[in-house]
């Protein structure tokens, strides 16, 4: 038996080697390994030994010889392969140990340049790993250094490895160059200046953790995050307590976190089911926490915080007298990191860059039966004509926290409506079928939650247009001073008239928040 061994990964290399020349399998190796092994006092072949053609271009060519490949790539079981290999004077090759440049690693790297980039790119390697992969029957390939045992394990016991860990190994080859090719892609595409979707989508994706299940108990679930340096998202954080995050927690944090972004000010943000439930900001994290929680102190019961500000001591001893499942913050004071720490099953995540927002050519995808639809982030928050449409315009105050509330309904789910006062929500209406049961439902649960004056003198923020004076309606019953929406509804006079009809100021943003 022969194997090829070139690694750029030497975890576990040498106890390899040295228990396959035990067991009498011959080696071949090429540059750093073949150095590494015989210093090791184990005995190899170098590559340009086999091939009789020496290593060149520093170390670019090497194993892309028709010795190597020809000695991987012919079929045992096919006697004209094997008349023509000894026609050739080529040797089979039984087993190959390859793992590849590392392109991530690089990548990874704070001052890359794309020359750095692109030198660490492994042509050779994966060209072995494919060759040896496709003619698994006969091939022994290993990507990865966790299977090195499994391997040596069934060779000691059998004399050979079996053909269901050799197609095992096949797979797990052609999974790895998979991903490496599209790391590769993603890194060049991110480097190009034209962001339009392409005509073939590839992406790669590491998994961060297993779950216990997904949505629902019977359903399956895992985290992956994307390849790259990322900063201030879900895969990033450090959890200082509690149990493992779970499908439901990482998606409705995910929604809580990107909220909070929104803020520049001292803000909280709770949210339950992937909607916001209460928002506050204030001139402190404490003022603001007491206008999130006393926004909706019902729903926020089992729910998700996001704080953009250090969690002090004042504020943990607040939040440890609420079920929460997840707590995000950039970071916590000692004695409030032990407050919360009391309560054993609170997720505690510290992102220090809590604050960074989405690359601005990022994707959102959203798989549908039999395919995806993507589409670019809604990383805008107001378009480029906003305008008064009524005769009175907005005050000073009604226009923060009209914007405040703008903030806000992006993140519901359509149709969706947002109630706020004094820069904290005060009533949320979303995902209804129509928007004047969302509008509705916001008054109302303002009323029922916080008190029967909490909508007098707030202002409305609509994910959508109107394509009725329903809501200004409802906006009027309950008090409401000023409206902000996208408009463009065909009607939209009809709203107009409607404002100054009551007094309402109304202000069109030129743009939409659907979130669905």
């Amino acid at each position: 038996m022969r194997a090829l061994i070139s690694v750029s990964d030497k975890t576990g290399i040498t106890e390899l080697a040295k228990e396959l020349a035990a067991l009498g399998v011959e080696i071949i190796s090429t540059g750093g390994t073949y150095r590494k092994l015989t210093e090791e006092g184990i005995k190899a072949i170098e590559i340009s030994e086999l091939t009789g053609f020496p290593e060149c271009l520093d170390g670019r060519v090497k194993t892309l010889h028709p010795i190597v490949h020809a000695g991987l790539l012919a079929m045992r079981s096919n006697p004209d392969h094997m008349r023509q290999l000894e026609e050739l004077k080529i040797e089979p090759i039984d087993m190959v140990i390859v793992n590849l440049y590392p392109f991530k690693a690089t990548i990874m790297k704070e001052d890359v340049t794309r020359e750095d980039a692109v030198e660490n790119i492994d042509i050779g390697g994966p060209t072995m790993l494919r060759a040896a992969a496709k003619n698994y029957q006969d091939v022994v390939v290993v990507v990865d250094p966790a299977d090195y045992g499994t391997v040596l394990a069934e060779l000691k016991k059998d004399g050979r490895v079996s053909l269901d860990t050799k197609f095992y190994l096949m797979q797990k080859v052609f999974m790895h160059t998979s991903n490496y090719d599209t790391m590769i892609a993603d890194y060049l595409k991110a480097e190009r200046k034209d962001h339009s979707l392409p005509e073939t989508l590839t992406m790669t994706f590491e998994k961060v953790q297993g779950m216990r299940y997904g949505e629902n108990p019977h359903q399956q679930a895992a985290f992956y995050r994307e390849v790259g340096k990322q900063r201030g998202t879900l895969d990033t954080a450090e959890q200082l307590n509690g149990k493992e995050l779970s499908f439901n927690n990482i998606n409705d944090a995910n929604g809580a976190l990107e909220l909070c972004k929104e803020f520049d000010e001292p803000t909280v943000v709770a949210s339950k089911h992937g909607n916001p439930c209460g928002v506050g900001s204030g001139a402190t994290i404490e003022a603001a926490w007491d206008k999130a929680y006393g926004a909706d102190k019902v729903s926020i019961f089992g729910g998700i915080v996001a704080v953009n500000r250090e969690v002090t001591a004042a504020v943990a001893a607040k939040m440890k007298e609420v079920f929460l499942e997840v707590i995000m913050a950039p970071s916590y004071e000692k004695e409030a990191l032990d407050i919360l720490c009391e309560k054993k099953n609170v997720r505690v995540l510290r992102i220090p860059d809590i604050t960074v927002p989405q690359r601005a050519h990022a994707l959102d995808m959203k798989k549908v039966n039999g395919g995806l639809i993507v589409q670019g982030i809604d990383n805008k928050l107001i378009g480029d004509e906003v305008q008064v449409v009524t005769e009175r315009k907005p005050t000073e105050k009604e226009m923060e926290d009209l914007m405040f509330a703008w903030k806000v309904v992006k993140y519901v789910k359509s149709n969706g409506i947002a109630l706020a006062k004094d820069r904290q929500s005060v009533g949320i209406g979303p995902g209804q079928v129509n928007r004047i049961w969302a509008a509705k439902q916001a008054a109302e649960h303002a009323e029922e939650l916080i008190g029967p004056e909490a909508t007098k003198g707030a202002v409305m923020a609509s994910d959508a247009f109107f394509p009725f004076p329903d809501c200004v309606e409802a906006a009027h019953e309950a008090g409401i001073t000023a409206i902000i929406q996208p408009g463009g509804a065909m009607r939209d006079q009809l709203s107009i008239d409607k404002c100054n009809e009551y007094g309402i100021a109304m202000v069109f943003m030129g743009m939409r928040h659907f979130r669905h």
